[in-house]
């Protein structure tokens, strides 16, 4: 089991960049799968990208593919998404999400840890 607590998510305006973060509150990201996706209003939440912890595997949605960047830090277990050159389609909740799976999946079922989310948004 393992406490995801995500945070960073304000209003910015198109252009800008962010950094959201997803701490390990109670247990270690070692041996998971652990990414971000988001839920804008009206729609279904979707993949952003993942990564494996205990390797070099990396997925990242095409949408986002260029602009976002994962990283992490390993002693405070936690999780970044860089994100720049941000624009007005990216607000959304942005959830952090963890697997025990052993591949980079981009289905929500995939994974059984969520965090609460954290909200962006991007003024035109």
């Amino acid at each position: 089991q393992v406490e995801l607590v995500e945070s960073g998510g304000r209003l910015v305006q198109a252009g800008d960049s962010l950094r959201l973060s997803c701490a390990a509150s109670d247990g270690s990201f070692d041996h998971l799968v652990v990414g971000w996706f988001r839920q804008a209003p009206g729609k279904e939440r979707e993949f952003v990208a993942a990564l494996r912890w205990s390797g070099e595997s990396t997925n990242y949605a095409y949408s986002v593919k260029g602009r976002f960047t994962l990283s992490r830090d390993n002693a405070e277990n936690t999780l970044y998404l860089q994100m720049n050159a941000l624009k007005p389609e990216d607000t959304a909740v942005y959830y952090c999400a963890a697997s025990r799976l052993s591949l980079v999946v981009v289905t929500e079922t995939g994974y059984e840890f969520w965090g609460q989310g954290t909200q962006v948004t991007v003024s035109s």
